[in-house]
């Protein structure tokens, strides 16, 4: 298979996710002693390798995804989907890691989920064709939900109550750097080898953390035990976000409403949503505990988080995307462009996490806010002449805010909640924030589609025999030995870059003040004093 990640279409979508949250801290089981010696540095190899696995191959996986897409020759479309497909599986799936933990046990389901997980990854470098490659995604989506929240719940346990802060650290050090790697590995082998192998990596690495994890951890597993499911809304849970998603993915290709797809699609959301609201809020075992909503920090910190994470995953998209189809930066350069989006982050993290107790979480997370403003506002005056430095700027500082963002706001979100309502607060939490995510991607690419056609139109019309400068560059390019169709088909390549950067920006400089208003939600909750991050997991 080819390499090339020549340009493609603008709704591919060539995008390196951010981190994932580092997450706020579990309730500590208490049913097993610590670890000690060399069980517990390798323990904490074995479910970092795991974790960073993970998170490793999503950043490489979108980030290949124009190579990806040009050797299997898909619709801009289909595209999209090999980034939302694994975002709706895994949003779907976290909030049933609760259950799943109680009905199989803790290492069990970790210990499965990582061979799950190789499994898929091996089979998505195998996939022929773009529509098994989409169901491939899917499965990791699945299989990867319990990970990292089981990843952090077992890591806390093996350590000290003590020392539970400095395994919080290692551990979103760990899921920092991640995101720093994957661009540039991806990079490097989409250019050098071929993207199968982006998936491939993950065979060695899986079979290695999970035999590790189960020999160091079986016995540490306080086993299943049956408990009620929620058929019922999790039917009606998988009913509304796909349908939700499947509309808003292919809204512009069926022209949105003028479509009876979108609109049954619309009214299937619509109904399955009203359907599931009614029944989470009447039934003994709810899937997601609904009634969380009723509490103002948890509504204010869960609506702050998925606002800013859906505008923040959606340019995270777009600068790649931009980069390599009208900049002419190769996988690998657009890489080296926003791998270093992760140092900062890493270096201040766990500064955030030893002080989220003692600084007021609305003052951090309002940094993070501010922070995310300015680099957004920096990049809103990108122009098509912008060297690698001007972009690289802004990508660094952006660490910073990265930094501030997630520990902050999830402690906000599980400010005042009991220990055994942290798990249900954690799984809804995480699922509206991947599925904002998920939304982001979409109505971005989507966005920036439609502005550019508009920004073409209007640069077009200068292009007149009434423009000197246009009738003058035509000239040039006939007398350099094009025809006169070659000659305006390289103009209207010109006019597009133009288009497509005055897009790019347009959207930056919306999420730069949408973020500065986020400031003025985020105050409005009132987190307890001293309140530090202490909820489940999250992804």
């Amino acid at each position: 298979m080819s390499s090339s990640s020549a340009a493609l279409p603008a709704d591919r979508v060539p995008a390196a996710p951010p981190p994932p949250a580092p997450p706020a801290m579990p309730p500590r089981p208490v049913a097993f002693p610590p670890l000690s010696g060399g069980e517990l540095v390798l323990g904490t190899v074995a479910l970092s390798l795991a974790t960073f696995m993970n998170v490793l191959d999503t950043s490489i996986a979108n980030v290949s995804i124009p190579a990806i897409a040009g050797d299997m020759g898909v619709s801009p479309a289909q595209g999209t989907w090999v980034i939302t497909s694994f975002a709706v599986a895994n949003a779907i799936s976290v909030p049933l890691t609760g259950w799943l933990t109680q009905r199989f046990g803790q290492v069990r389901l970790f210990t499965s989920s990582v061979l799950l997980f190789v499994i898929a990854s091996w089979l998505c470098g195998l996939a022929p064709n773009i529509g098994m490659l989409i169901a491939f995604r899917v499965l990791q989506g699945l299989v990867a939900g319990p990970m990292i929240p089981l990843s952090q719940t077992l890591l806390l346990a093996s350590y000290p109550a003590a020392k539970a802060g400095t395994a919080m650290a290692m551990w979103a050090i760990t899921v920092l750097v991640a995101p720093v790697a994957g661009p540039l590995l991806g990079g490097w082998i989409t250019d050098n080898i071929s993207w199968p192998w982006i998936f491939y990596i993950n065979v060695p690495v899986g079979l290695f953390a999970a035999a590790l994890t189960w020999s160091i951890y079986r016995k540490r597993d306080p086993g299943p035990r049956r408990v009620p499911l929620d058929v019922v809304g999790l039917i009606l849970l998988v009913v509304f976000v796909g349908s939700m998603q499947i509309m808003i993915d292919k809204g512009k290709e069926l022209d949105w409403f003028s479509s009876g797809q979108i609109v049954i699609l619309a009214v299937v959301a619509i109904v399955s949503f009203l359907f599931f609201l009614a029944w989470e809020l009447t039934d003994k075992h709810p899937i997601v505990d609904l009634r969380l909503f009723t509490r103002r920090n948890f509504v204010t910190g869960t609506m702050s988080l998925s606002i800013a994470y859906g505008l923040f995953f959606g340019n995270v998209v777009l600068l790649p995307l931009w980069l390599q189809q009208y900049m002419g930066y190769t996988a690998t350069w657009a890489g080296l462009a926003t791998a270093p989006v992760g140092i900062l982050a890493i270096l201040l993290s766990p500064w955030v996490g030893k002080n989220v107790g003692r600084i007021d979480p609305r003052k951090l997370a309002s940094v993070a806010f501010i922070g995310f403003g300015i680099v957004l506002w920096m990049r809103s005056h990108f122009n098509a002449q912008a060297d690698f430095t001007t972009i690289l700027i802004p990508t660094v500082l952006q660490g910073a805010a990265m930094a501030f963002f997630f520990i902050p706001l999830q402690a906000i979100v599980f400010s005042g909640l009991t220990p055994d309502r942290m798990p249900s607060a954690a799984g809804l939490s995480n699922f509206v924030r991947i599925t904002a995510g998920a939304v982001g991607t979409s109505l971005f690419t989507t966005i920036w589609e439609d502005r550019a056609i508009l920004h073409h139109q209007q640069l077009s019309e200068s292009v007149n025999r009434g423009n000197a400068a246009a009738m003058q560059t035509l000239a040039q390019l006939q007398a350099s030995g094009m025809t006169a169709e070659q000659a305006l088909a390289n103009i209207n390549r010109t006019l597009d870059q133009q288009a497509y950067t005055m897009a790019v920006t347009d959207l930056f400089r919306m999420s730069s003040i949408l973020f500065f208003v986020l400031i003025a939600v985020i105050w409005l909750a009132r987190p307890k004093a001293g309140a530090a991050a202490g909820g489940g997991g999250a992804h």
